[in-house]
């Protein structure tokens, strides 16, 4: 399972909360590429069935999308 930023962009509109199958009905009903919809078969079916959001899948998520972040207004001259 490789998650990046740009395949877990897919699931941030997901119906939250959601178990695997929702997941992968919805990755599959929007059009997400077929790495996203492997991916989510490829997790382990948990104790708790429900998934709260795509930290729960790719806790490194939250970090890995601010290092993708930058201000396009900012006019400073390198």
């Amino acid at each position: 399972m490789f998650w990046t930023p740009e395949l877990a962009a897919y699931l941030e509109d997901a119906p939250w909360p959601a178990t695997k199958d929702e997941l992968i009905d919805y990755a599959d009903r929007t059009g997400a590429p077929i790495q996203v919809i492997d991916n989510l078969r490829e997790l382990d079916d948990p104790e708790d069935p429900l998934y709260e959001s795509i930290e729960d899948i790719w806790p490194e998520y939250e970090s890995a999308s601010d290092d993708f972040l930058f201000n396009e207004d900012d006019d400073s001259d390198y």
